[in-house]
């Protein structure tokens, strides 16, 4: 595998997990203005979203081996 191609799936990885943080931080912070708890509802936001994050991360890993598998 050449160097790019190295550097290009670290990025495509890491971009999951980043997101995933946003979108928790975000619901978070709403849960938490609605429930007047915002220091407990952004902590628990962020951790679900990067669960969620490296949950994607890991299927996609998965999904771009199988497409390589059966290709020359």
């Amino acid at each position: 595998m050449s160097e790019n191609n190295k550097n290009n799936k670290k990025g495509k990885n890491s971009s999951g997990l980043t997101i995933g943080m946003c979108i928790g931080i975000a619901i978070g912070t709403a849960v938490g203005v609605a429930t007047k708890n915002i220091g407990l509802w952004i902590p628990i936001g962020l951790s679900m979203g990067m669960g969620l994050g490296l949950a994607t991360r890991h299927n996609s890993d998965n999904n771009c081996d199988d497409k390589t598998d059966g290709q020359e």
